[in-house]
């Protein structure tokens, strides 16, 4: 399992845009055999970073959906609409694996 985490760095007069951005991804991961766990906006004072992270089976599983998601009609037009609106000024991307099983001490 791989999950995908993202810092993405926004303009803070445009969360109206960058959460239908989000709301478009979630469908969109799934759709490609992805788990999406949603994403962080800022809620109270002035912040310009959001968080997003989304969980594939394998880095293989990941790598289909990245090739398969530059062909797709859908998702080319999520990109366009960030663009157009430039609701993200800049994202960082790292890749984790979970660790969810505690052992006895």
């Amino acid at each position: 399992m791989i999950t995908c985490f993202l810092r993405y760095e926004i303009d803070p007069d445009k969360i109206d845009d960058f959460e239908h951005y989000g709301r478009l991804w979630i469908t969109l991961v799934e759709r490609f055999g992805g788990k999406h766990h949603g994403y962080l906006l800022p809620a109270e004072g002035e912040s310009d970073i959001a968080y997003a992270s989304f969980t594939f089976d394998s880095l293989a599983s990941y790598e289909d959906y990245r090739t398969r998601s530059f062909d797709d009609a859908d998702c080319r037009a999520a990109f366009d609409f960030a663009r157009r609106t430039g609701c993200i000024r800049r994202y960082e991307r790292s890749f984790l694996r979970p660790v969810t099983e505690g052992i006895e001490p």
